[in-house]
């Protein structure tokens, strides 16, 4: 007879116990369960463009359902590579140096299988966003802050380079930022590369809020910079651009070195982003005109303007964003020791949602500030903000 063994050996991982629900999700589904406005989640439910969708629609019609290449569909990574020259002046070989990759957040997991081990120090900016945390410690990786100085978030040269050690491989960079919108100077990404290349260190930069950017603020791709493009894995997607945070279309860029390792690991983990859709985002970097991009941003700003004087007139004092579609506001006028119990105390008395700052800072920090997405439809944008006048 099978001897039973004293204690089972079915357990969770050693990851597992400490793994909780994001505070985005949580509040979402706690503001679809009360019929609220979800101001706490990126979902970015602007309309589609139209040469997007319906490419999208007639490739499923004629019959691109099936797996795609690795990497994905010429034509997406031609657009891609097309629109990075384009944008940036970056030359890279659509066969070779483009993932077409599943969401932008595929692409940074992909990135980090391919380029780190166990136990590798990461160095990110603070407040940070928490998938790019969780992202890092599911492989083992260690995660270590730099914060940024408030109240505009300026880059701390000296804290940065005091935060290298001898196991640090990469800085991750997003800019514009999430949560806080901060757009990373052309110094200040010259003080990240100029420690990346000191070090010998990867830079993964997050650039999906590449054409969010207001009152005249550049974004800069850091690989541009001098000696930079070797060593960063530029990520970004369309998620955000064409409003289809839904479709999981992201893509990353990268020195032909380091391509074909993430490729096998993104193929690994996904098999192929979905193939009709690719179709779809092919034809809107094909089609889609320079000005769409401008009023983008210029139709953002009009949100922002509008959440801004919102939070004001709710006494719930906002910091400006310079990029991305959020806003971090100060929630100390709420009642509740903890951000998270102010973020649900305010979905309680007005029906808007938002996240609780501590989910982008350490433990004991942002638990006074609250953020708010307003990339939302004019109808629900302007009803979020009349139910937080209430206040």
């Amino acid at each position: 007879m099978p001897t039973i063994p004293a204690a089972s050996r079915l357990s969770l991982s050693l990851l597992a116990p400490g793994t909780v629900q994001s505070e985005i999700r949580a509040m979402t589904t706690l503001c679809d369960q009360m019929g609220g406005v979800n101001l706490a989640q990126g979902v970015c439910d602007t309309p589609v463009p139209a040469v997007v969708e319906e490419t999208a629609i007639q490739a499923i019609r004629d019959g691109y359902n099936i797996y795609t290449r690795l990497d994905g569909i010429g034509r997406l990574r031609n657009a891609i590579a097309a629109k990075q020259q384009r944008d940036y002046g970056l030359e890279y070989d659509p066969e070779t140096e483009v993932l077409v990759a599943s969401g932008a957040t595929g692409g940074l997991h992909a990135a980090v299988m391919a380029l780190l081990n166990p136990g590798d120090e990461v160095l990110l900016f603070e407040p940070f966003y928490g998938y790019h945390v969780s992202t890092l410690k599911s492989m083992r990786m260690s995660p270590v802050f730099v914060p940024l100085a408030e109240p505009d978030w300026a880059l701390d040269t000296d804290a940065l380079k005091a935060a290298v050690t001898g196991k640090t491989r990469a800085i991750i960079l997003n800019t514009p930022s999430n949560p806080g919108g901060k757009v990373f100077t052309r110094a200040e990404i010259e003080a990240i590369a100029e420690v990346c290349e000191t070090h010998d260190l990867f830079l993964f930069t997050d650039e999906i809020y590449e054409y969010f950017v207001y009152d005249g603020a550049e974004h800069i791709s850091a690989a541009t910079l001098p000696g930079m493009r070797e060593r960063t894995i530029v990520i970004s997607g369309f998620s955000k651009t064409f409003s289809v945070t839904g479709w999981r279309l992201g893509y990353a860029t990268a020195d032909r070195k380091w391509m074909g390792a993430m490729s096998y690991f993104h193929d690994l983990t996904y098999v192929c982003a979905p193939s009709a859709l690719q179709h779809g985002a092919a034809a809107g970097l094909e089609l889609l005109p320079a000005s769409f991009y401008t009023e983008l941003a210029a139709a953002h700003q009009d949100k922002r303007a509008r959440i801004l004087a919102a939070l004001t007139d709710a006494g719930l004092t906002p910091s400006t964003p310079a990029g991305a579609y959020y806003v971090l506001a100060d929630a100390s006028k709420l009642p509740g020791t903890t951000a998270a119990v102010k973020a649900r105390n305010l979905l309680a008395a007005t029906g808007v949602a938002a996240v609780a700052g501590s989910a982008f800072f350490r433990p004991g920090r942002g638990e006074n500030l609250l953020r708010f997405c307003f990339a939302k439809r004019d109808a629900d944008l302007d009803d979020a903000c009349e139910r937080l006048r209430r206040l």
